[in-house]
């Protein structure tokens, strides 16, 4: 590009490169009819950079403001929603909860007698007063042990363990706040027992505890590493901090918005994590190239405002997509009725916008008040021994290898790539579902240590039975009936009750083995479909597991099809093609095998969990796929807009598929793979957390970032447009004529080259002169090859 390519009078209009003008999109030569998202562009460039200190300044005092209404945001967030509120174990729940509180019991203490048997008289008198005091305690109801009720199922097979079990009430904020109460007084020595706390209630609130303190070290950990790879990709300290406090901007503001929905609904603590995951990442991302392609302009000739115009139109147009495509497959979790899931909605569709806010309105200002200071403090001149820096507009001679040799060999490399990804994801085909419980917290949290005990030397699984609702008024003989068609069923270990409360009563229904094994599911489908005299509703740890896993299968086609559509309008908006969406949603899919294979070969497996130190409970959360495919679909389309949008600005100069293929990716590959670094970094800070789950989410996205950037973008993508041609670009006539009134692109101007195949003849010339001489000419540029 030449300084006479940058328009600095009237550069926030026209089409263009630098604002060159030409013929409109749909073959006419009025600019601004063909551009019509030029104009909008280019007045949004003057709205945020008219005031930048102004702009500035309100952003600091929102960020301020974001800061104290944020304030305290991770003591007010759940750590459950895995359920569906509206199945029938939700339902049963809640109506035993409030009838039967002792039968919901979510606070265990564990009695260890010692030496002695927990039967031996100085013990149980022991037992009964903790137990006693237990239930004068406020916030707690439905006390029972094993030496009130002489159930076998609460004493522990060798005779020297019993537990006492209580259930705490209110919502999950208040039931920690009675946990933090109530657990020191009754944790420890007391006479001849030593008492330690477990239960659900206890899971839950170790386990938010343990997430917030790994946040804060997963920050500190990635914002340094985060700041010496921004220092290593731009060399300048000064444009390597501009996308860190975008980031900061993004995660502070989210976190402001998640306060407010708790106002209003649950939101789980999880949700965090992806708040500063998404937050640095995706702010990095937009941060990176915008500030990239403002300095490759300035490096061009273009004054600072011209620059940022110029970058606005261009890189600023992929940015507000890549923006759009990731809310679209965040916002896919909104479709699912467990809250877990639509908090990560929550937080990442706020996290994504005000990363992409920041990145069109702070950073523009903030690039017009640096101009060329923002190449200050260039620290890699301190290894260049006097070599002269390289421009930003340089292609990249590595990447422009990578691209001639998979152009040269595409068949070569679609076929290999492919074969590896798949080959990758088979381990998937084996997962097995289940639901979080204490495994998910490392084996040395107390609640962990008591569940062990529990489910180790317990019999019938106590605390993961399943219970029974009965509505309706019976008698003594109807009641005993159906409970001895329940009893006769295989998997029924022993079946307790009925305990009756005016016209419902309930069973406690314990199963052979595991509480969420498939022998415990299958169970549950039997009892529901066992005949009774009165109306039955079934709940427990497998009930809700099988309520859950029906929910998602039910909505899991329509949010597939949601994010496929919705994405498919989008690549085509981007970029006047029906080819190229669809290439697009498939390989973006076929980037995720890699994640899903490891997934299950890890966690589910047990492979590396030495290693990487967590305790593997045989199955994977039924959520957690839902919730990384949505995550990591929307981070691929991330990386796939900033290509395609590339390779989209190359063509419509000149009309030349492979040189636009090729230049694609020497613009933007070292882009691309310098993001997905940094977002991986980000990802597996988060994965270094001590619960399982969110190791599970780190670690996996990480792994599906950095394929989809070093194997998909650079090698499966450019790969298949070569194979598809020309035709990659074909459109029927309506829909071009579509694109042409409503479409975006990076490139600033209108197409000049062709529309499809139709149109080949026109874009030739580039393609013999390329190879004639073996040089890659750019037409629209300096109009001699380079």
């Amino acid at each position: 590009m030449t300084r006479d390519d940058v328009r600095t009078d009237g550069a926030d209009e026209g089409g263009g490169r630098g604002g060159r003008r030409g013929p409109g999109r749909d073959g006419g030569d009025d600019g601004e009819r063909g551009g019509p998202a030029a104009v909008r562009v280019g007045g949004w460039t003057r709205f945020v950079t008219a005031r930048p200190r102004l702009s500035l300044l309100a952003a600091l005092v929102l960020t301020v403001l974001a800061v104290l209404a944020g304030g305290g945001v991770a003591d007010r967030l759940g750590s459950g929603g895995w359920e569906d509120p509206a199945a029938e174990s939700t339902y049963a729940t809640r109506a035993l909860e409030h009838a039967f509180p002792a039968s919901q019991p979510n606070l265990l203490l564990l009695v260890d007698s010692g030496r002695d048997t927990v039967d031996d008289p100085a013990v149980a008198a022991e037992a009964r007063r903790l137990a006693a005091r237990l239930a004068r305690e406020k916030g707690v109801t439905g006390v029972g042990s094993y030496w009130q009720s002489r159930t076998p199922a609460l004493r522990a097979r060798d005779g020297h363990e019993a537990l006492i079990a209580a259930r705490l009430t209110g919502d999950e904020t208040a039931m920690g706040r009675t946990l933090d109460r109530v657990a020191p007084s009754f944790r420890g020595t007391h006479g001849p027992v030593k008492v330690t706390v477990g239960g659900p209630v206890a899971v839950r609130h170790e386990m938010q505890t343990i997430i917030k303190e790994d946040l804060t070290r997963a920050e500190v950990i990635a914002l340094p590493v985060t700041l010496v790879l921004l220092v290593m990709v731009f060399g300048s300290a000064v444009a390597a901090l501009l996308p860190l406090g975008i980031g900061i901007v993004a995660i502070l503001g989210t976190n402001a918005v998640l306060r407010a929905l708790t106002e209003f609904t649950d939101v789980s603590v999880f949700a965090l994590n992806l708040t500063t995951a998404l937050g640095l990442g995706l702010a990095i991302d937009y941060a990176l190239f915008i500030v990239r392609r403002f300095r490759e302009e300035l490096s061009a000739g273009a004054d600072p405002t011209a620059a940022v115009a110029t970058t606005l139109r261009t890189a600023g147009r992929t940015v507000l997509f890549s923006a759009l495509t990731v809310a679209v497959s965040l916002a896919a979790m909104l479709l699912f009725p467990q809250y877990f899931l639509r908090s990560f909605a929550y937080a990442g569709i706020a996290v994504v916008l005000l990363a992409a806010a920041a990145a069109l309105i702070l950073l523009p200002a903030a690039l017009v008040l640096l101009g060329h200071r923002v190449n200050s403090l260039d620290l890699r001149r301190l290894f260049r021994r006097g070599r002269p820096p390289r421009s930003e507009g340089e292609t990249g001679t590595a990447w422009d290898r990578t691209a001639t040799l998979v152009m040269r060999r595409a068949p070569f490399f679609a076929l290999a790539t492919t074969a590896v990804l798949v080959l990758l994801g088979l381990p998937f085909l084996g997962v097995k579902f289940g639901t979080a419980d204490d495994r998910q917290l490392p084996s040395t949290a107390q609640s962990h240590v008591v569940q062990q005990h529990i489910r180790e030397g317990f019999p019938g699984s106590p605390g993961g039975g399943l219970e029974v609702l009965a509505e309706g008024r019976a008698t003594a003989a109807q009641y005993a009936a159906y409970k001895e068609r329940i009893a006769a069923l295989p998997q029924v270990l022993r079946v307790e009750g009925p305990l009756v409360h005016g016209d419902s009563a309930y069973f406690t229904v314990l199963p052979k083995g595991e509480a969420v094994d498939d022998a415990a599911q299958h169970l549950v489908g039997e009892l529901r479909s066992t005949d009774a005299p009165f109306a039955t509703k079934v709940t427990g740890t497998a009930a809700v597991l099988v309520d859950s896993k029906h929910a998602i299968a039910e909505r899991l086609p329509l949010a597939v099809v949601f994010i496929a559509v919705v994405t498919l309008l989008l690549v085509f908006l981007l970029t006047g093609s029906v080819v190229i969406p669809l290439q697009a949603v498939v390989l973006n899919a076929l980037s995720l095998t890699a994640m899903f294979g490891a997934v299950v070969w890890v966690f589910q497996d047990g492979h590396l969990s030495g290693l990487l130190g967590f305790t593997s409970p045989g199955s994977i959360e039924t959520t957690l796929p839902v919730l990384m495919f949505c995550v990591a679909f929307g981070l691929s389309m991330d990386y796939g807009v900033f290509l395609l949008s590339r390779i989209k600005e190359e063509y419509d100069t000149g009309g030349d598929h492979r040189g636009a293929v090729r230049h694609g990716l020497q613009r933007t590959g070292g882009l691309i793979t310098a993001a997905a670094v940094i977002l991986a970094v980000v990802m597996v800070a988060i994965g270094t957390s001590r619960v399982t789950n969110t190791k599970m989410l780190g670690l996996g996205i990480a792994l599906a970032v950095l394929m989809d950037a070093m194997i998909v973008r650079s090698l499966l993508v450019p790969a298949v447009m070569r194979l598809t041609g020309r035709a990659t670009w074909w459109a029927p006539a309506p829909l071009r004529r579509f694109h042409a009134r409503f479409g975006l692109s990076e490139g600033e101007g209108p197409a000049t080259g062709p529309a499809g195949p139709a149109g080949a003849e026109g874009s030739r010339e580039p393609e013999k002169r390329e190879a004639a001489t073996g040089e890659r000419s750019e037409p629209g540029r300096s109009g001699a090859p380079r």
